[in-house]
């Protein structure tokens, strides 16, 4: 893990996070800076900066997690779809240095300009309570 980052000290503890899911090695958060609610971040606990560092198997048990965090936020805050953002390198707008996947929920009426929804700051018992909405609707 590297000393410098967030998102492992995060992982380690160091820092506050409101957690989903920790299984196999992919730790399941919400976002702190949603686009909507339910804005979640998917991520190995193994420090990659990149997609391209990872192992072909890790981004695999990766992305495969995807779906099933992704039909438990729709059915949470009843979005009518979803984007999953994955950015590499700082011209890509990635901002932390690990990789990481956005699941954003997305709602009819979410950008009725055609612009991408505004980032929010959230508050701590907003994402828990949705948090908890999504743990609940896990398989």
């Amino acid at each position: 893990m590297s000393k410098t980052c967030i998102f492992c000290s995060i992982i380690s503890g160091q820092e506050p996070c409101v957690q989903i899911r920790c299984e196999n090695g992919i730790l399941v958060l919400m976002d702190k800076y949603p686009i909507n609610p339910g804005h979640a971040l998917l991520m190995p606990t193994k420090h990659y900066e990149t997609l391209l560092e990872m192992p072909p198997t890790e981004v695999g048990k990766l992305y495969s997690m995807v779906p099933r965090i992704a039909r438990a936020i729709i059915s949470a805050v009843n979005a009518d779809g979803f984007n999953v953002g994955q950015n590499n390198g700082l011209a890509a707008n990635q901002i932390v240095p690990h990789v990481h996947i956005h699941v954003v929920p997305r709602f009819n009426d979410d950008s009725p300009d055609g612009k991408w929804p505004s980032r929010k700051v959230a508050t701590y018992e907003d994402i828990t309570k949705i948090a908890q909405k999504i743990k609940d609707n896990m398989p």
